[in-house]
Parts: structure tokens; sequence; C-alpha cells
């Protein structure tokens, strides 16, 4: 899989975008940004970046849905409790093994399986 974009959200962790980008990956984390960016600003980021948006909010998804317009990608972790070393894992292995499925669509990961929306 070649180099992805992303936008790793406060609430998945440094930990998670360094890892990132020790695998060549394109990573912006938002708390070097914005600790308390607004979640549509961060859509708008990462739309007008072309990256995916890595996060654990639980309603992410359907906010972009709701916004009515062109969306960034979101890749949803819903993994409460985890540890840093386990969220990692998981996305290296999510982009591994269907990384091609990320780009246009809003993913959501719970409990080993990933499903993919429009």
């Amino acid at each position: 899989m070649s180099s992805l974009r992303f936008l790793v959200d406060v609430n998945v962790g440094m930990a998670v975008a360094d890892g990132l980008r020790s695998d060549s990956h394109d990573v912006v984390f938002v708390g070097d940004l914005d600790w308390r960016m607004a979640d549509l600003d961060m859509v708008a980021l990462a739309y007008r970046e072309g990256r995916i948006i890595v996060t654990m909010y639980a309603d992410f998804g359907d906010l972009v849905f709701r916004a009515r317009r062109p969306h960034a990608e979101v890749l949803l972790l819903r993994m409460p409790g985890a540890g840093r070393d386990d969220k990692l894992a998981v996305v290296r292995e999510i982009i591994s093994s269907r990384g091609d499925q990320l780009a246009g669509h809003v993913c959501v990961y719970r409990q080993g399986r990933l499903r993919v929306r429009g």
C-alpha cells in the first residue's frame, strides 16, 4: 500500500500519529494544530488536504453525512478503553488489508470488523 494522508484526532492519540509517520504516511495530528478544533473544522481541513480522519468520536460518521457537502474520508475506531499499541496495530492492519477502501468512504472498525459506508 502506498503512502496515505491522515488527520489523526486527539482522542486517538499522538502515539498513533507518530506510528503512522514512522510507516511513511503523511500525518497531521490535530493536537499539533488546535486541541479543541471543532469537528466541522476537522472535516473541512481533511477534505481540503485530501486526508483521512482517524477518530474515536462515535458520531463523526453521521456528522459528515449530515453536513450534506463533499466530505473527508473517515476511519472511526470503536475501541473504548483500547491502548495506543492496540489502536496503532488495528490501523496498520486496516491499511495493509483494506487501505484501498478508505478513500471516499466512512469506515467503522468494531470488534475485529470493518464496515465501509458510502
